[in-house]
């Protein structure tokens, strides 16, 4: 196995553990206190990104006998790391509900007679920022995986490219050997 690839998927694992640990305990708490943490959880699922995006390279960059094995762990990884990603997405959804919904009633009580109409608007507005978000987000991670495709596709043909210059010096030397036996015979 790699070195390198056991190297990322220990630091991949103790990361993995100890964001599950936070996502656990960010739930009971609110406020500042629970954003400081969401923001920790989000740095540490970019990290747990860059490490599989590492991994992903090294398990490519190995001969096929290794890269198989590799690859399905990967797979277990990246299921894993989803569900991270879900995890604290919904609980950085249920906070952000519940300051919009703090921000709301404040607003409601600061106007004498608020409508329910503009509320709504309200409610409309933010979800469509929510969308937006979230379609970015969708289209950063779809050029990060058209970006590692990309890379992988280079190392396979560099690979190959090897392989066929490995070939024709074969060849070369063989010709050369056949020429000279040859020409053994034909002088004896």
């Amino acid at each position: 196995m790699s070195e390198v690839f056991d190297g990322y998927e220990r630091q991949y694992c103790e990361l993995s553990a100890n964001l599950s640990r936070k996502c656990t305990s960010v739930s009971a708490l609110h406020g500042e206190e629970k954003k400081h943490k969401l923001t920790e959880l989000k740095s540490g699922l970019d990290e747990a990104d860059s490490l599989i995006r590492r991994m992903d390279l090294e398990a490519r960059s190995l001969p096929p006998t290794q890269k198989a094995a590799l690859l399905a762990k990967l797979r277990e990884y990246k299921s894993d790391l989803n569900n991270l990603k879900r995890d604290v997405k919904k609980s950085a959804s249920t906070d952000a509900a519940s300051a919009r919904d703090d921000l709301l009633e404040s607003g409601m009580a600061n106007h004498a007679n608020p409508t329910h109409d503009q509320r709504g608007r309200l409610l409309m507005s933010t979800e469509r920022l929510n969308q937006s978000g979230e379609r970015i987000k969708e289209s950063k991670r779809t050029l990060l995986e058209t970006e590692e495709l990309g890379v992988s596709i280079l190392q396979d043909l560099a690979s190959q490219r090897q392989t066929l210059l490995h070939a024709q010096n074969t060849v070369r030397s063989l010709c050369m050997e056949s020429t000279i036996t040859l020409g053994r015979v034909a002088g004896s």
